[in-house]
């Protein structure tokens, strides 16, 4: 019987080389897809920075100076006014009552400190005196020589023309009410603001009379406010009672006048975020050969009431509002 030989050469099966292909094709194919992977690698995701927004920004306050009432003793506002200009400091707006209503029109109309004190130096009483019927050899005040003065400093502007936004306050005799102009003859206005009943005569304004704006605040703290302040510099120039006053009719009525204004005053001056005192003891409201001492007084007392100042300021910084999208 022939027996049959196997050779240990022979080729593979058709099975195998089937096998073979289809892994190789997988094998290519992997390949291919593994290629355009990108592995990331398992860990904490990357910090992604978050934009923060910006602080608001914060604008100073609205600073109202209220210049209050004392006559001769007026001239301490001038010092005052000094002091905040070479501190670059500039009130949004300016009110006054009586002598604070002189000084607050010279200023508003753009008058600067050294112009202030060269027309303090200049005045004379005789200039702002009109006496009319005789009291104690003088008489009664008209005032119209003292809205003639004020009109020729301000060069005949109206109050809505000053360059900083101006207020007078002055008292209506009827009614007693606080009257503020903000508009109209400057001098008129004044005196007003300065007609101290039984010194002046009533000043008549559209059929009204008027006298002065201290009968309702000596210091226009409120008023200050009313106009758009944030924050007041009061300017507080009162005299207390006279121990000597004497016993005539005028210098009574003065005197109540006095008392009346200081129970006013403490009220007022409560409101105020920075109080000003110039120290005037002594100091008698007619007296105009003081004038140098009072606007001495004045800026010293405001030297001394700058921290307060900065510190008032600071605090009552407001957020600008935000910018309006262009169209």
């Amino acid at each position: 019987m022939q027996q049959r030989h196997t050779s240990s050469d022979a080729g593979p099966s058709a099975p195998a080389i089937g096998r073979r292909r289809l892994l190789g094709t997988l094998a290519v194919g992997m390949a291919g897809g593994l290629g355009g992977c990108v592995v990331v690698p398992v860990g904490t995701p990357p910090a992604v920075a978050v934009p923060q927004p910006e602080p608001p920004r914060l604008r100073p306050p609205r600073i109202g100076l209220a210049l209050g009432g004392g006559a001769a003793r007026g001239f301490a506002h001038i010092g005052v006014i000094q002091v905040l200009e070479r501190q670059g400091i500039r009130p949004d707006l300016v009110v006054g009552t009586s002598a604070g209503s002189l000084v607050a029109a010279l200023y508003a109309s753009g008058m600067g400190g050294a112009q202030l004190e060269q027309a303090a130096l200049d005045m004379e009483e005789a200039t702002i005196a009109d006496w009319t019927l005789p009291i104690f050899n003088r008489g009664l005040l008209r005032g119209e020589a003292l809205a003639r003065y004020v009109n020729r400093q301000v060069k005949g502007k109206a109050l809505q023309e000053m360059r900083l936004p101006l207020g007078i306050l002055a008292t209506e005799l009827h009614s007693g009410r606080g009257v503020l102009f903000q508009r109209g003859d400057t001098g008129t206005a004044v005196r007003a603001s300065s007609a101290v009943p039984g010194v002046f005569t009533p000043v008549e304004i559209g059929g009204r009379a008027f006298v002065d704006g201290g009968l309702v605040a000596p210091v226009p703290v409120e008023q200050a406010r009313q106009m758009g302040a944030e924050l007041v510099i009061a300017v507080d120039i009162s005299s207390p009672p006279d121990q000597e006053m004497g016993s005539d009719a005028l210098r009574v009525l003065l005197q109540t006048f006095t008392i009346m204004g200081q129970s006013i005053n403490r009220q007022l001056l409560a409101q105020a975020d920075v109080v000003v005192r110039p120290a005037l003891a002594g100091m008698g409201s007619a007296d105009f050969s003081g004038r140098q001492r009072a606007m001495a007084a004045g800026r010293e007392a405001m030297a001394a009431a700058l921290p307060r100042l900065r510190e008032q300021t600071e605090a009552r910084r407001q957020p600008e509002p935000p910018a309006r999208a262009q169209p």
